[in-house]
């Protein structure tokens, strides 16, 4: 064999190499593991409340009319409301007092290494705060308990992060909202009506509530299960 056809060889064999090594990659990909049902299925999975599980409804927003149940399909606890954006926890260039009025620095619950969660990174649902009407705890629900969101022709895997008023309901990251292609604006952003499917999985908890490939990964599972 020749010089010029041996560095062929040498350079094929290498390039062949190199693909099965990125294809390899590629599939180790959390993100591309964890594809999960489409965002019509999940609608239809949850599209009729056949039980209810809360003691009346929740208003979208602050004075609005109660017309929200909360829901239970297979396990899954779902309600489907507009999306406030909340922008608490750590202070960003995108989350901070003057990009939001009402930002706070603390979320509910906190990251592993104690720090309060990262609204502008980390996509995270809110629970109305405890009350008669319904108790996220009752249910089997805590920071991190993993949930797929579904707006449009999206579905995006969050876990449960924060509290919010007792009354309404209807809320989620800015993360969340950016990856729903929602305006995530604090001020002048979310989406109004019911048009956004929240369902949270009781006992499907994120190995820590800050990893979002191992949401992802048994979000994609637990939603699998739901619409099969």
């Amino acid at each position: 064999m020749n010089k010029t056809l041996t560095k062929l060889v040498v350079a094929v064999v290498a390039l062949t190499a190199s693909c099965a090594f990125a294809g390899a990659q590629a599939s180790a990909n959390p993100t591309e593991l964890a594809a999960g049902p489409t965002a019509a299925q999940l609608k239809a999975a949850v599209a009729n409340c056949t039980s209810q599980v809360s003691n009346g409804k929740y208003a979208h927003d602050a004075g609005g009319s109660s017309t929200v149940p909360v829901c239970k399909t297979k396990g899954a606890v779902h309600w489907r409301a507009d999306m406030d954006i909340d922008c608490d926890g750590q202070q960003s260039t995108k989350c901070n007092k003057q990009t939001d009025p009402y930002f706070q620095p603390e979320t509910a619950w906190q990251q592993s290494n104690g720090k309060h969660l990262n609204a502008a990174t980390l996509p995270f649902v809110v629970v109305p705060g405890i009350s008669s009407k319904w108790s996220w705890k009752a249910a089997g629900i805590t920071g991190g308990t993993v949930a797929a969101v579904v707006y449009k022709d999206k579905v995006a895997y969050a876990v449960v992060g924060d509290i919010g008023p007792t009354a309404i309901i209807g809320e989620g990251s800015y993360r969340l909202a950016e990856v729903l292609g929602i305006n995530p604006n604090p001020k002048t952003g979310g989406v109004g009506g019911a048009v956004v499917d929240y369902i949270l999985f009781p006992g499907v908890k994120a190995s820590k509530i800050e990893d979002q490939a191992s949401a992802q990964s048994l979000g994609a599972t637990a939603a699998t299960k739901l619409v099969g």
